[in-house]
């Protein structure tokens, strides 16, 4: 009788056979069975599933971002912060070191670009603002961008420049708008001479100082071309040193028109921005280390003074005064004979 009939008739189960087939399936674990985590369990809460899809979602904006800009945008200065002073140091372009080696006191010791909103106040911002805007309201570029110099009289006017000291009839500069441009003048000058270790007194307004008013409308000549990346020293040959005042807000008062450095011209890969504010001031030197552009205003209207200067005495220029309507400044008859 064999082995399992006897194990019936006792009541016993048959021991397992030791067929190969069997004992493999044998060994073989359960697929449900749970595997131990090598540090313990994982933590899980309410919502865990949400979580986790909203980490992936993030971390996917935060990629297309960084990756579509082109050259990893960074800011200098945004509109909501305030800055007591705030700048990093580029270097020297040669040429420009070398042309202004000839000044003595007047070469950085650093080149850079810093932005400061506290050096003019908000009383003088806006007290610069309307002198732009009704100087402005006698002329106006058919294009988008108006130019006002105070210095020259050179206020544009359709596609060309009027000189407004002897267009205008009405006498709209008063006392007080002169006083604040010059105490604005004097501040920024210091300004520039403590972040470059300058002597204040070897440094000279200089030409052209003047008002802008950038706005959407397509350009109608050259000039309104704002937009284009340049170096200030190239475009005009006594600037060493460039500030501009800034008289409303990005984003408040108009869209686009951010200030906007390269790192290189030809194969741009860092731009570093500056988003206008109401009485900031942004400085820089005027050489190639800095090549810059505007941002084309997409909405409202950007108003900023550009302020520059020069190490070079025989380029110098005098604050404007009331005497200049009447008078024969040098700076008017310039403007005339051109």
């Amino acid at each position: 009788m064999s082995a399992e009939l006897k194990s019936r008739r006792k009541g016993r189960q048959p021991e397992p056979s030791s067929s190969p087939k069997k004992a493999a399936k044998q060994e073989e674990p359960s697929k449900t069975a749970s595997v131990p985590y090598r540090y313990g369990p994982l933590p899980r809460f309410n919502g865990q599933r949400l979580f986790s899809r909203g980490v992936i979602i993030v971390g996917v904006v935060i990629y297309v971002w960084y990756f579509s800009k082109d050259g990893k945008e960074t800011s200098l200065a945004k509109q909501g912060s305030v800055y007591n002073g705030r700048g990093v140091h580029v270097d020297c372009d040669e040429e420009y070191l070398e042309e202004i080696k000839r000044y003595s006191g007047c070469v950085p010791k650093r080149c850079g670009r810093y932005v400061s909103d506290v050096i003019v106040t908000d009383y003088e911002a806006t007290t610069l603002l309307w002198l732009a805007k009704r100087g402005m309201s006698f002329g106006g570029s058919s294009g988008g961008a108006t130019i006002m110099d105070l210095h020259s009289g050179a206020l544009s006017y359709k596609k060309n420049f009027i000189n407004m000291y002897k267009s205008v009839k009405t006498n709209f500069i008063t006392p007080t708008d002169l006083r604040v441009y010059k105490d604005v003048r004097q501040k920024i000058q210091s300004a520039i001479a403590d972040s470059f270790g300058l002597d204040v007194n070897k440094l000279f307004l200089t030409h052209p100082t003047f008002f802008s008013r950038l706005t959407s409308e397509a350009p109608s000549h050259d000039h309104d071309e704002y937009w284009h990346v340049h170096v200030d020293k190239h475009t005009y040959e006594s600037f060493h040193y460039t500030s501009l005042v800034y008289l409303n807000d990005f984003r408040v008062n108009f869209k686009g028109g951010r200030f906007v450095y390269l790192d290189n011209m030809k194969n741009p890969r860092a731009n570093v921005t500056v988003e206008p504010r109401k009485g900031r001031v942004s400085i820089f030197t005027s050489g190639a280390e800095n090549p810059h552009f505007v941002e084309r205003v997409t909405e409202g209207e950007r108003f900023a003074i550009t302020i520059s200067f020069t190490c070079d005495s025989s380029k110098q220029i005098r604050d404007p005064s009331l005497s200049i309507k009447g008078g024969k400044s040098e700076e008017r008859r310039r403007f005339a004979d051109n």
